[in-house]
């Protein structure tokens, strides 16, 4: 339980992408957590760059998130 806990507290988080975010695949993006810093597989509806700002909208396991572009 608390692997889902730890998960969902993710949703909303602010980050920024290091890997290109493809069409169809996943890209790496950089979140705050846990006091520190830490990379993440990254899915999202639309190709993204790097050094974009993104929010997290879904955890899809312990390692990757779904994201969309931050305003």
């Amino acid at each position: 339980m608390q692997a889902d806990a730890e998960s969902n507290a993710l949703i909303g988080v602010v980050g920024r992408v290091t890997v290109p975010i493809p069409d169809k695949g996943p890209g790496e993006v950089l979140l705050a957590v846990r006091g520190g810093t830490e990379a993440f597989a990254a899915w999202a509806d639309e190709p993204i760059a790097k050094h974009t700002r993104v929010m997290v909208i879904e955890c899809l396991s312990g390692r990757s998130v779904h994201v969309t572009r931050y305003p």
